[in-house]
């Protein structure tokens, strides 16, 4: 598998991690939440940005995405 492919997976892994730790849920339970309002392809689309901005800051995108599209966490 390329590095690239690599990185993003890992970079993907953290923020569901990073998620499911301040939302205080399980990581199964953050990549279902995520996946299901379309977070994650979010991530995978815009990974080039995302990967250089903060932590944080990505982590109240995605829950801001979320809300937008129907999410309650």
């Amino acid at each position: 598998m390329a590095a690239s492919v690599l990185n993003k997976i890992e970079y993907l892994v953290l923020l569901v991690a990073a998620f499911a730790t301040q939302s205080k849920i399980s990581e199964s339970e953050a990549y279902r939440y995520l996946s299901r309002y379309g977070a994650l392809a979010l991530c995978d689309k815009h990974y080039g940005i995302m990967h250089t901005l903060s932590l944080e800051e990505n982590l109240q995108t995605l829950r801001d995405y979320c809300h937008r599209k129907g999410g309650t966490l």
